[in-house]
């Protein structure tokens, strides 16, 4: 593995880096779950699509840079430096629309992929049920097909971005006969439809950044079945390996998120020589973790498929994650408890992430990746992942 950046890889840094400093916004928005915070983070993924930058890892004749894994990871190592917006229309850009390249017809590509990189139409994902969450393949959410269209009745739970979100991505059951990974049709649902009903899920953060999703009679033309009709297995495992080369989860964020960490602490624990091993121990995993992320990177841009290393940077990444946030709530004490939160006190980082934790689950739980490395790396006997 060749970690030096090559000439063409330095440059597409510095145009990225130039354009950053020069277009970043310098303050915050309102949350994209306010009628002015989405607006706002509409208008800047419209001035990325404009200059090129909304998808730098799709084709180019998708409207992306045709950038490969590690440059793409290059990218969002730049966006974090910058602290540019978070990304509104992440599910789109890294699982959609790559799904859409890889199997779609033209028309349903010519349908969703423009509207997805302008941000005019956001996306959220409708896998998760109560009950199918790592287990996927037991979903119940039926899909009835009459004539030109599917009738679909369910509900979906832990739905992100579901509450300003105007399309779905979801698996339904169209065969209640097929075996447990057959029978099942990846649709594309219209959130604005008769039958579609969101109910935001309250966290003990006072956020809600999840929701429940009800279908009850909900119409779906068979024209937006992706694949084929009750293949939509083997389409939701395309749409999931693009978790591996998004670029998102870089060792640039949780830098970022340490950083952050430290600026939190009083100025008495700055200089206690148990708190500077601890942040010199968090700042050696965080580098571990680049050294693994980039070996990963190298084996996709090589078209070499990762396996298990996937599952142990999932894995890092998340538990990494946690620690992270436990090291700012010792730091910040009982202030951390604070929900109202002023612009000297806690940063709501801590609110969203450590009481939410959801790293451990989204993207394939902590349990299940130490499953897979337990039977794939280390050859134990399934349900060993106690001895990892």
């Amino acid at each position: 593995m060749d970690l030096r950046l090559d000439d063409a890889q330095r440059e597409f840094r510095d145009e990225v880096r130039d354009w950053l400093e020069t277009n970043a916004p310098r303050e915050r928005f309102a949350p994209p779950s306010t009628d002015e915070g989405l607006a706002q983070h509409r208008a800047w993924e419209r001035q990325m699509f404009d200059a090129g930058l909304a998808a730098v890892h799709w084709p180019q004749e998708y409207g992306g840079r045709g950038m490969d894994a590690l440059s793409t990871a290059i990218f969002y190592d730049e966006y974090l430096r910058a602290d540019a917006p978070e990304r509104l229309n992440r599910l789109g850009l890294g699982l959609c629309g790559p799904t859409l390249i890889d199997v779609g017809t033209p028309d349903q590509q010519s349908r969703w992929l423009q509207n997805i990189l302008t941000c005019e139409e956001i996306w959220c994902q409708g896998f998760s049920e109560p009950g199918a969450g790592s287990d996927l393949a037991s979903l119940r959410t039926r899909g009835v097909v009459e004539g030109d269209e599917i009738v679909v009745d369910g509900q979906k739970i832990w739905t992100s971005h579901s509450r300003y979100a105007d399309w779905i991505f979801a698996l339904v059951r169209t065969d209640t006969e097929a075996p447990r990974h057959r029978g099942i049709t990846f649709l594309m649902i219209d959130r604005h439809q008769p039958g579609v009903e969101v109910r935001p899920i309250r966290q003990m953060n006072h956020a809600s950044d999840f929701a429940e999703l009800f279908f009850t009679g909900v119409r779906v033309p068979r024209s937006h079945v992706i694949g084929e009709l009750n293949d939509g297995w083997r389409v939701a495992m395309t749409t999931l390996k693009h978790e591996r080369g998004s670029g998102l989860n870089t060792a640039a964020h949780f830098r970022r998120t340490l950083d952050e960490m430290i600026g939190l602490m009083p100025e008495t624990l700055r200089h206690d020589a148990g708190v500077q091993r601890e942040v010199g121990r968090l700042y050696s995993e965080i580098e571990a973790y680049r050294y693994m992320t980039l070996r990963t990177l190298s084996s996709i841009a090589q078209d070499r498929q990762p396996g298990a290393q996937a599952s142990m940077g999932k894995l890092w990444w998340s538990e990494m994650q946690v620690r992270l946030h436990e090291f700012g709530l010792r730091m910040v004490g009982e202030r951390a408890e604070l929900i109202d939160l002023g612009a000297d006190e806690p940063s709501t980082l801590l609110q969203r992430y450590w009481l939410g934790r959801a790293a451990q689950i989204y993207a394939g739980s902590s349990e299940i990746q130490r499953n897979i490395i337990a039977e794939r790396v280390l050859g134990l006997p399934k349900g060993t992942n106690r001895a990892v």
